[in-house]
């Protein structure tokens, strides 16, 4: 019966995806829900028949009352035996079968498949970010709206149904078993709706704002928090403890205070709402009381105008916390909203085709981007990379070598200019094909937080067991990995390396991502200061390895240490955005240019302190 209500709905159920969803909140909470549809009405139904039947059951006291004063228990039994045997069937059979059948299908259909369904569609929406998007928030402020949302949503989705759908529905109910029983019943409970509706009407207005107050402090918390985690080496290193306590408190700080504001209203709702309820029973209750005074109303009407008033009494609390939480919960989806319905900008154009790379030619053509600054990055690079000719980039800081990179990989689209691969137009191509033709190894080798094998095989989810070792191999980590083990237990290729690979030296990071690459086996080679965590020794071998990598392959290589690019086909030098020197390392040493100045100042290999080139 379970899996029944479990499977009534499929939260991966294909969907057309948008790049750009709906900015208003109705909008975007229809475009989730709509595979629960159906699901919906008939809960919403449900819910309106079960307040109906708690409505009946309180009319019915009225009745019982008035048959059990009707006469002695053996005549009472004798003319409404029948009828209280049929009642007592209803209430043992069909109500506790439409209860269950509500609750399962909030329990079990709804809450754990509309909360994945979020997630999980949120989740995609995300990732197809470009890597600029990510750069400028926060990973942890990300991670925690893609978290808080589905469950606010699911909460938005529960109390429509299990409280506020029902209560509308009783409220109704129980003012026309009112004006069936007394219809001057209805006065005091008018005179209870009014103050209510508006104590009710003024907390809603109040409390979406204060909740996307509330959760957007909450997230920038996570956001704080998980960045000095992240960081934690650099807050070690420069024992800067005190310094980062004090960043999260600001943002603790302002959480509790727009907490402080949410609570605010809570404690004035709950004021306000003792005090009405304290009016409708009385008002109510003596009202009824005072009409059987006068002989206006049976011994069961005051029965049911007394039953109803405590019961309205109980639920009201419970109403207004359940509309108020209601639109609290909406307030946390708005606030996730900020990220998880922001537009796709970096977008496949809608006649893009798969790149195909046959030969690997990289040519470039007026590329101009500058970040939409005026300065900074790149200007009016042409550049012609032949197939499987080995190119080095070199340039001080701010170069533009980065950007380069960037531009060629499609992380960003180019504000001018255009990058061309075997004659297609990147831009034109799908992103997913453009990456999957390129292979690079970057300075900062970061890991996943999963197994050696998982991070190897990255390069090529269908590569086998004997490609993956073999690559290792090459790259000089197959040794250090088969001594690998994590805290709980896992060994070798199976062994965990931590966030971003932190249980790892630098130059195992690099040795591991260095087999990724050689597994990937792409036409186009981008390495930027491939050897630079490792030490000479374990260099010269990778030295090897990446040479023999390069061979059929286009490669661009950015270096720090220029011994380690002097033996490629053609070196470019770049200055402020520009191509200032191009050709081999022969050439430009005797052009006596800004490269034979690199040259000369080098110490150890690397670059004198006045010519950095890392950015």
């Amino acid at each position: 019966m379970f899996r029944f209500f479990e499977g009534l709905v499929d939260p991966y159920v294909p969907y057309k995806e948008t790049d750009t969803p709906p900015q208003r909140l109705y909008p975007f909470l229809r475009d989730y829900a709509e595979p629960f549809k159906r699901v919906f009405w008939i809960t919403g139904l449900t819910s309106i028949v079960i307040a109906i039947v708690e409505i009946w059951l309180l009319g019915y006291l009225g009745r019982l009352v008035d048959i059990l004063a009707s006469g002695t228990p053996a005549q009472v039994w004798t003319d409404n035996g029948g009828e209280f045997i049929v009642v007592a069937i209803l209430l043992l059979t069909m109500r506790p079968a439409v209860h269950m059948f509500q609750i399962m299908l909030l329990n079990n259909t709804i809450l754990p498949n509309f909360g994945t369904l979020v997630r999980w569609r949120a989740h995609r929406h995300v990732l197809r970010q470009s890597v600029g998007w990510f750069e400028d928030d926060f990973a942890g402020r990300i991670a925690n709206r893609i978290m808080q949302t589905p469950p606010a949503a699911g909460e938005v989705v529960f109390q429509l149904f299990d409280a506020i759908t029902f209560a509308l529905a009783y409220v109704i109910a129980a003012a026309v078993l009112m004006g069936q029983a007394d219809v001057r019943l209805l006065v005091p409970l008018m005179l209870w709706i009014v103050p209510y509706s508006f104590l009710l009407f003024w907390v809603v207005r109040r409390i979406g704002p204060a909740s996307e107050a509330a959760s957007n402090a909450r997230s920038a918390v996570t956001g704080r928090v998980v960045d000095s985690y992240t960081n934690i080496h650099s807050v070690k290193m420069f024992a800067h403890h005190d310094r980062e306590v004090d960043y999260a408190k600001e943002a603790i700080e302002e959480a509790r205070r727009t907490f402080q504001v949410e609570m605010r209203l809570y404690t004035i709702m709950d004021a306000g709402l003792m005090l009405l309820n304290g009016l409708l029973v009385v008002g109510v209750v003596g009202w009824a009381i005072w009409l059987w005074m006068q002989g206006a109303a049976s011994v069961g009407v005051v029965a049911v105008a007394t039953s109803l008033a405590l019961r309205l009494n109980a639920m009201s609390g419970w109403i207004m916390w359940a509309v108020t939480n209601f639109f609290r919960e909406l307030g946390v989806v708005a606030e996730g909203m900020k990220t998880i319905a922001q537009p796709v900008k970096l977008l496949d154009q809608a006649e893009a085709m798969p790149l195909v790379v046959k030969e690997g030619q990289v040519r470039i053509k007026d590329l101009s981007h500058h970040y939409g600054k005026e300065t900074g990055g790149l200007d009016q690079i042409n550049l012609t990379i032949a197939a499987g000719e080995k190119v080095g980039l070199v340039g001080q800081s701010g170069a533009g070598k980065s950007t380069l990179v960037k531009l060629l990989l499609r992380f960003y689209d180019a504000e001018r200019g255009t990058i061309f691969v075997d004659g297609q137009d990147i831009s034109r191509a799908t992103q997913d094909s453009l990456r999957s033709a390129i292979g690079m190894v970057q300075q900062d080798s970061a890991l996943l937080h999963r197994s050696v094998r998982e991070n190897i095989l990255y390069g090529n989810p269908g590569a086998t067991e004997e490609e993956m070792i073999a690559a290792a191999l090459k790259a000089e980590a197959h040794a250090f990995i088969l001594g690998l083990e994590d805290n709980e237990g896992n060994t070798g290729y199976d062994a965990r390396v931590g966030e971003r690979g932190v249980k790892l030296s630098g130059g195992q990071r690099q040795r591991i991502s260095l087999a990724r690459v050689i597994l990937k086996d792409a036409p186009i080679l981008l390495l930027d200061e491939a050897t630079s965590a490792l030490d000479s020794e374990v260099e010269a071998a990778i030295q090897q390895t990446l040479y023999g990598m390069m061979q059929g392959k286009t490669v661009i290589a950015i270096a720090h240490r220029l011994s380690t690019i002097a033996q490629l086909d053609r070196i470019i030098v770049m200055d402020q955005g520009r191509i200032v020197e191009d050709g081999t390392h022969d050439a430009l040493l005797a052009a006596n240019g800004q490269y034979a100045r690199f040259w000369a100042r080098q110490s150890g290999g690397f670059l004198g302190q006045s010519d950095k080139v890392a950015e």
